[in-house]
């Protein structure tokens, strides 16, 4: 713990230190880093400051969402765990709810297949770049046990049977080699392609696509080759029993569990039975879906790109398949075909199938598999079908696999919600639920998980491109969707045209107050409409207003040799300014047109949840769309509601429906303006407002430049800025820049636009004048001290822009109920002017001993509830006063600002500055946030060059400094957000949501918060398959694999076919590292009751054996008996 004491005048107006960075001096003149700047001594403040380095460290915690762009699947019946990779190199393993974990191959190589280590707690993955790997899943964070990388040889397809330790993996060349598990080593044992083929066969067969053991014969193994070729292997003579040429290439081969069929799938949309009694030709040839033409013909399909043949005791068996529509039928979905019996089920799916697995009662594939159930993997969807019902109905997904249902264009996290709000946001969403889903449990049912000791209420609310809002409850590192609005339905439906926007309704932003339950949407079409929380549905009326929010002249900074030195004259009173606000609806100026979405007019039904009160929209100025909203807050305890963007700022009273202030950021200074500027004549420069989707659906990461020079790097921020608010703000730290980058706009496509930050420049000056405008980039309501001279706290607008400029706007608010609904709220310039470099990002508030002092707000109540007419409803406010709590100080607070380029501490009133940091010289940050952690306060930043950070408060000490993301992309800065208990989240794909913690705290406890992968589970038991039936259909118990697989009988392979490269522990290390209730003793007496039950099964067969011996030699002696005394041709 660090005590810092701060010697300061808090009551006289002194003029600004030379140096000390305060309320006058230019901004480049900071003090050092965390270090205080001089000042007065008449008093003194104590802040015990509690927060270490040792209290943060930066991890992933959890990754919500559908794992982006899936390339396998994979399950383990036993454990019931289900595996999906991605073209990433990513894994996701899930099981029960609350059972979900991420993990990620260094190489980032795509993943082509996945094999689970039946019932051990492992996984066998193999990558494009030809590197096999086996995972530990008995631990809560699987970890690589070893890794074999090929370096001759292309891997195509792999095969694991069930309780084997012997890998089959086939390659490109044809080729099919044999890994031990245990130590994942390579065999001598090798089938070469041209062993397998025959000797006249004059084309190579092409790649494997298929390795299986034959159900009847583990020592009989099929190969299937991509150009039609089917070969039986005898893996213990080392030679073909059976060769089959086929016509058509070969896709996928499945077995008929007595080992005597198999089906395969091909390229021209077939499907062949093959008889193992005949494999000259098939048993059986159909085209499921090629109708037989007029001329006689078959219909040309598609492929059939995987097959499954499954038998069912109870019923026909099915043959469930992928693909192989006709060509002809354009625009037909993707399919997945269901045969049972004479039935045949076609379903449709909304996006392509990547592949899909039949789930089976047994792992035993010599025995009836009684499917029920397939789940199907869709490249942006998770589905699973229940078999045992006649009309197959899909199973509702507990995890939260439509977080992009539209493209995510915006996001906010809280983590400390009032405790009731998740049930009633569940009650109402719930009365929304499709219907129609399986009655029966999900059965992807696997692995453990617990709630933990330390959670505590946590909301994530992501905004889309079709205008709908998600409340998800993300308590306990899980994920699940809570209530879903659309604010489309606030307006009339456009008209073919009307728009030249694809996504008019987008969220840009969302700002919403847990306690009053008031939610505020701002839209990419410069609208912004306020919702309230009733849980009764109403008859309302939306009530709308229009603002014109635009520049006569475009505002430009001289470049002087006196702008680092600006003056300030000592702020005066001024009067509200109300002359750029427009009527309410009704009569629009000429040289205005309405926005192009129409708010409804008439009187609409609304269900209970989230009701639209107001649409506020910026109105269109001689043809000229208006520029979009950068910044937003809306406070209840005072009913207003600020926003901004580049031209200016508007303040409204949402409870009397009326505009306070309407005026250009230019205006705001009045006297107080600290730059010369140069007026010109306005340009028209068109604002398209499209393109808020392509930041989720491009995939591409851009490198940022660590090390640029000072001129450099100012391109790379305008570029972001640009990307992130869609117009061009110009920081007063560029002054001195020759270059601009170039003209940018929303409608520009994914590639020109995310491929960099750094943009071409030209180095004429009249460029920089061009693009240039100071925009609103945060507001905050909160009482503060506006003057110098003030004694007491008032009702303040705090205004940061671009040009890192902080404005505080006093406000009169009627305290009286009913004054205030009829009383105006009175505001306007005239209050205190702070300078920072760079663009304000934030600001935070503390009393004098450090605590942080919340807003005030207003306690929720119902709008719609039933009124008592004995009991007046008066609102309820919630006040956190600055004087509170400072007995000791008096008063005063002080005020954290933080912008992309540093952070400063004032004391208010005096506004004389505390403490600076430079918080990046080289980058600039795109996030910032004050947040609680450890029982204390910090300030949290997000770096465009990939950098988190912590500060200390009111110190600015540094805290923790880590190069978190080495590559980042537009997505990644518009997602990016803090909040408090240490957590962060972003989406880091278009489909996924990955939370981070920069707690130690939480780092130590999310083990324990975590889900246990594996569980102890007896493998069940075998069939009994009878004597007879043993005794001839071939007993594949005898096949010993490691007397033909060892070194001993097939010898070491070539070095340099493969790389062995050891992971973090062996096998023998991974079956004793599972945590938790996976512990030895529990194994241990697993391994003896399996061994128990191998063992009574032994006596089993060997007493039927005895007792089948006995009967035989009881009839053989009675044969003998009968026929011993008679002659030869008496018989």
């Amino acid at each position: 713990m660090k005590k810092f004491r701060k010697v300061l005048d808090g009551l006289t107006t002194s003029s600004p230190v030379s140096g000390g960075g305060g309320t006058v001096g230019s901004p480049s003149c900071g003090s050092a880093a965390g270090t205080p700047t001089t000042a007065p001594t008449p008093r003194e403040i104590d802040v015990q400051e509690t927060l270490v380095s040792e209290n943060f460290q930066l991890c992933k915690t959890v990754r919500h969402g559908f794992p982006y762009q899936p390339t396998a699947l994979a399950f383990d019946p036993v454990q019931k765990i289900l595996a999906i990779g991605s073209r990433s190199g990513g894994v996701r393993i899930l099981g029960r709810p609350g059972v979900d974990c991420y993990c990620q191959h260094e190489s980032g190589a795509a993943v082509l297949q996945l094999q689970f280590l039946i019932n051990e707690g492992a996984l066998v993955t193999a990558c494009a770049d030809d590197t096999l790997h086996l995972w530990n899943l008995r631990q809560r964070r699987p970890a690589v046990l070893h890794s074999l990388k090929f370096n001759r040889e292309r891997i195509t397809f792999c095969h694991l049977p069930f309780q084997s330790k012997w890998l089959y993996v086939g390659t490109e060349r044809g080729n099919t080699h044999i890994v031990n598990i245990e130590s994942f080593i390579l065999s001598g044992y090798v089938i070469m392609w041209n062993k397998a083929i025959e000797l006249s066969t004059k084309t190579h067969p092409g790649p494997v696509v298929h390795l299986s053991d034959s159900p009847k014969d583990e020592g009989k193994l099929l190969i299937g080759f991509e150009s039609g070729t089917v070969v039986q292997w005898d893996l213990r003579a080392k030679k073909v029993d059976f060769r089959i040429y086929y016509d058509e290439a070969i896709h996928s081969v499945s077995w008929h569990h007595e080992g005597k069929q198999f089906m395969c799938s091909h390229s021209d949309g077939s499907l062949t039975l093959w008889n193992l009694r005949n494999t000259t030709k098939p048993f059986q040839v159909t085209f499921p879906h090629g109708k037989i033409q007029k001329d006689g013909r078959k219909e040309s399909c598609k492929p059939i790109l995987k097959v499954e043949y499954k038998t069912s005791r109870s019923s026909e068996p099915f043959i469930i398949f992928s693909g192989g529509l006709s060509y002809d039928k354009a625009g037909r979905r993707p399919t997945l075909t269901i045969m049972h019996g004479k039935a045949i089920t076609v379903l449709e799916m909304d996006h392509p199938i990547v592949e899909f697995m039949v789930l089976c009662e047994t792992p035993y594939n010599n025995e009836v598999q009684e499917p029920y159930a397939v789940v199907v993997l869709l490249e942006k969807d998770l589905i699973v079908v229940d078999l045992t019902q006649s009309n197959f109905p899909v199973f509702e997904n507990p995890y939260p696999m439509d977080v992009h249902e539209s493209p995510v264009t915006c996001t906010a996290y809280f983590a400390d919600c009032p405790p009731d709000i998740i049930p009633i946001l569940y009650s109402i969403g719930a009365k929304h639920k499709k219907t129609g889903y399986s009655q029966k449990e999900w059965p992807i049912s696997g692995g453990t998980w617990t709630l933990g000791s330390h959670t505590y209420p946590e909301i994530i609310i992501t905004g889309h491109a079709d205008g709908s809002i998600k409340f998800w409850d993300a308590s306990a590192i899980t994920l699940q969707m809570l209530y879903k609005m659309k604010t489309s339905k606030v307006f009339e439906k456009p008209k073919g045209g009307d728009t030249g926007d694809d996504d008019p309704f987008a969220v840009q932003m969302v700002s919403w107050c847990p306690q009053s339950r008031i939610f505020c949407v701002v839209g990419i079409a410069a609208h912004i409409i306020l919702y309230r929380f009733s849980k009764y549905d109403a008859n309302t009326q939306i009530v709308s207003l229009e603002v014109r929010l635009q520049c006569e002249t475009e505002d430009v900074i001289s470049p002087s040799e006196t702008e680092n030195n600006p003056c300030f004259s000592e702020p005066g009173p001024h009067s509200p300014h109300h002359q750029h606000a427009s009527s309410p609806r009704g009569g629009t100026p000429e040289g205005m047109k309405d926005s192009c979405l129409k708010v409804k007019e008439r009187s609409v039904r609304v269900p209970p949840g989230y009701q639209a009160e107001l649409v506020v929209q910026l109105l269109w100025v001689d043809g000229e769309p208006p520029q979009q909203i950068t910044s937003v807050d809306i406070n209840s305890a005072y009913g207003l509601l600020a926003f901004g963007n580049c031209n200016g700022l508007a303040v409204v009273d949402y409870l009397q429906k009326t505009i306070l202030l309407c005026m250009s950021t230019l205006d705001l200074y009045g006297s107080s303006d600290p730059y010369q500027r140069l007026t010109r004549s306005p340009r028209r420069n068109r604002q398209s407002t499209s393109g808020l989707t392509e930041l989720s659906d491009n995939q591409q990461s851009i490198d940022m430049e660590r090390s640029r020079s000072p001129t450099s790097g100012y391109a790379s921020r305008r570029a972001m800025l640009q990307q992130l608010h869609g117009v061009t703000m110009y920081s007063h730290d560029e002054h001195h820049t020759t270059t601009t980058s170039t003209p940018y706009c929303w409608s520009e496509r994914a590639e020109s636009r995310e491929n960099s930050f750094s943009r071409s420049r030209s180095s004429s000056v009249s460029s920089i004048d061009r693009d240039t405008k100071e925009a609103i980039t945060t507001l905050q309501f909160g009482e503060s001290f506006a003057r110098k001279n003030d004694l007491i706290p008032t009702p303040c607008l705090w205004v940061g822009t671009s040009l890192g400029v902080v404005l505080l706007i006093p406000m009169s608010i009627p305290t009286d109920q009913e004054e205030r609904m009829e009383e105006s709220v009175t505001m306007g310039p005239g209050g205190a002017v702070l300078m920072l470099k760079g663009s304000v990002l934030r600001f935070g508030f503390l009393d004098c001993v450090g605590t942080l002092i919340q807003s005030p707000y207003e306690v929720w109540r119902d709008p719609n509830a039933p009124e008592d007419p004995d009991r007046l409803r008066r609102r309820k406010l919630v006040h956190f006063s600055p004087s509170s709590s400072q007995d000791t100080c008096g008063e005063g607070h002080l005020a954290v600002v933080c912008s992309e380029r540093q952070a400063k501490v004032f004391l208010m009133p005096s506004q004389s500055c505390l403490f600076v940091h430079n918080i990046t010289e080289s980058s600039f940050v795109l996030r910032a946030d004050i947040v609680s952690v450890c029982n204390s306060v910090c300030l949290a930043c997000f770096c465009a060059n990939g950098h988190v950070m912590t500060l200390s408060l009111p110190s600015l000490r540094p805290l923790m400094d880590v190069n978190y993301l080495p590559l980042t992309d537009m997505r990644i800065a518009r997602t990016f957000c803090f909040t408090n208990g240490g957590q962060a989240l972003y989406l880091s794909s278009p489909t996924e949501i990955q939370r981070i913690t920069y707690s130690q705290e939480m780092c130590d406890n999310l083990q324990e918060m975590l889900g246990e992968l594996f569980t102890p589970i007896e493998t069940p038991e075998a069939q009994n398959r009878g004597f007879l039936k043993g005794f001839f259909g071939g007993n594949s118990n005898n096949f010993d694999r490691e007397e033909l697989f060892g070194e001993a009988a097939a010898g070491k392979a070539s070095r340099s076919l493969a790389q062995h490269i050891p992971g973090q522990a062996g096998m023998e290390g991974m079956k004793v590292a599972a945590s938790g209730v996976v512990g030895d003793l529990a194994r241990a007496r697993i391994a003896l009751d399996e061994r128990g039950q191998r063992l009574g099964e032994l006596e089993e067969r060997t007493a039927l054996m005895m007792t089948s011996a006995e009967v035989f030699s009881k009839h053989a002696h009675e044969m003998m008996l009968k026929y011993k005394d008679k002659k030869w041709y008496q018989l």
